[in-house]
């Protein structure tokens, strides 16, 4: 009897022993807290200026087309400096890294509130984008780190609350700032948080220790020019017609050609910018392609429904902050419940599946709105939504990260936040060009059933003759509400085209190898 009681404490030791934070702190939930805060702040950044650019625009002297490059220096500057997050971390120190970034990102936020013009602002925005751009993936990695393996699960869920919901609440925060204060609260509103975050992360944050590594700069210079021309080409390309311009063919040239010897690099490279374990582990490269799925899904279907609600549905910035709230509320319910299917050893392949077949759901279910479309339908498949992307988040990050070994969590993380990032930049890029495309296809099928017959019971055709100013406001008022079913069907268009790019995601799920969340072994010293 004595040797059958003292089985499962023999058996439950190694495990005990086994479960240890590879950086352990005193305080972990108050450092959580200061990371977390950082976090959401730059996410939350890359949204919240967009309702204001109007009011930029008149204050800072700038133009329709020149205004775009606030928020253009700053997705560039972002995705230049995100790959050299690992090398950064390991040369100067993580701790030393992320708080930097911190306090670079509070002074930058504060000086793009204070600018004078519209220079001025777009240098302010790029320095905030580099400083920003290591926040994410630091963040992520000392979340992992800094807590046990068995916990793994529910630090991804708090991480990928701020991640999921900071681009929600953005708009929302934005416009509410602009309306009430001033444009420049955008980025004032910064300053307290940050500060707080700051203070937790100088007393709270743990050191690493500092690796010297090799700068590869051909990589860097090469990844950088096809990142940057990646971005020109999808931010200039509507406005210049896309290939109808040399800009646009010397923009594709560029990224074609960099991105090549970019790829020939890093694989051949004897200490090139990334390691190469990162993409020979099957789960992490896996992840990599979903991270493009996720920012095309999230991100492309934020960009598309706030012009829709206020340009076709009258909807103001506050209601239209509203009725897409509810797509936070249920990213915050399913990510509990993909944490708790984690901690008790899911496998995360069927998780990561469902997740993408009820965004499809979802996007089925926008497909079929029309300009009648009432709050409900709007809310409810917004909320539908939300939960598919917190259970397609919480089990892909565990997946991607429980093969690889601490070391290249930095690098990892770097890669999978760039990957979500270029996702979302493409992804905001092909709705925004088919929206535009098929407004014109479907105005011109609309307004080729427009006959003087099929207007007979609604406007008396000879009144446009007889009264003419009458008649042309009648022709205005027909060829408005053209212009809006014609919209509505092109963005209806777009949520088909996301539906089908979600379901075609699903199959990746099931090449990824089985993991769950329980505690693993701790690697060699050398690892």
């Amino acid at each position: 009897m004595a040797s059958r009681a003292a089985q499962p404490g023999a058996a439950k030791a190694p495990d005990d022993t086994l479960d240890v934070a590879q950086l352990p702190v005193a305080n972990p939930g108050i450092l959580v807290i200061g990371i977390m805060a950082a976090s959401l702040l730059q996410v939350l950044d890359t949204t919240i200026a967009n309702v204001a650019i109007p009011h930029m625009r008149t204050a800072l002297g700038g133009t329709t087309e020149t205004i775009t490059w606030v928020l253009t220096s700053y997705i560039i500057a972002s995705a230049v400096a995100l790959p050299i997050t690992g090398w950064l971390a390991d040369r100067v120190g993580a701790r030393q890294l992320f708080i930097g970034s911190v306090a670079g990102f509070i002074l930058s936020s504060m000086l793009c509130g204070m600018a004078q013009n519209l220079t001025e602002m777009v240098v302010f925005r790029a320095i905030q984008g580099v400083t920003g751009a290591f926040i994410a993936p630091l963040s992520q990695a000392f979340m992992l780190d800094t807590n046990k393996p068995s916990k793994h699960a529910q630090m991804m869920a708090l991480w990928g609350m701020g991640i999921m919901i900071g681009p929600i609440l953005g708009p929302v925060l934005g416009g509410w700032l602009t309306e009430q204060a001033n444009w420049r609260w955008v980025f004032y509103v910064n300053l307290p948080v940050g500060i707080l975050s700051l203070a937790i992360l100088i007393t709270q944050l743990p050191h690493r220790e500092i690796v010297r590594r090799r700068f590869d700069l051909a990589g860097f210079a090469l990844l950088g020019i096809a990142l940057a021309s990646f971005q020109m080409l999808l931010d200039r390309g509507q406005t210049l017609d896309w290939f109808d311009s040399m800009e646009i063919w010397l923009w594709t040239f560029l990224f074609v050609s960099a991105s090549w010897m970019a790829v020939i690099h890093l694989a051949t490279a004897r200490d090139g910018l990334f390691d190469r374990d990162l993409f020979t582990d099957r789960n992490f490269a896996i992840a990599m392609g979903f991270m493009l799925a996720i920012g095309v899904v999230m991100f492309a279907t934020m960009a598309l429904l706030p012009p829709m609600l206020q340009q076709l549905m009258g909807y103001d910035v506050i209601d239209t902050g509203l009725v897409l709230m509810p797509r936070g509320i249920g990213v915050l319910i399913s990510m509990q419940i993909a944490g708790m299917l984690m901690r008790r050893g899911v496998d995360a392949r069927p998780v990561v599946a469902t997740g993408f077949i009820i965004c499809a759901i979802s996007l089925w279910e926008m497909s079929q709105w029309s300009l009648g479309v009432d709050r409900f339908h709007i809310v409810s498949s917004g909320l539908v939504q939300g939960l598919g992307m917190g259970l397609v988040f919480i089990p892909l990050n565990v997946s991607a990260f429980a093969t690889l070994p601490p070391r290249l969590r930095t690098d990892g993380s770097s890669l999978l936040n760039l990957f979500r990032s270029l996702g979302a930049s493409a992804g905001i890029s092909l709705t925004t060009v088919m929206l535009a495309r098929n407004i014109q296809t479907s105005h011109a099928d609309i307004a080729s059933n427009i006959t003087g017959a099929s207007l007979a019971n609604s406007v008396d055709v000879s009144t446009i003759d007889r009264y003419q100013n009458l008649g042309e406001a009648a022709l205005r008022m027909i060829d408005a509400e053209v212009n809006r079913q014609a919209a509505m069907i092109a963005y209806v268009d777009d949520f088909r085209m996301m539906m089908w790019m979600t379901l075609a995601a699903v199959p990746l799920a099931f090449i990824m190898r089985r993991t769950n969340a329980g505690p693993r072994p701790l690697p060699p010293p050398g690892e």
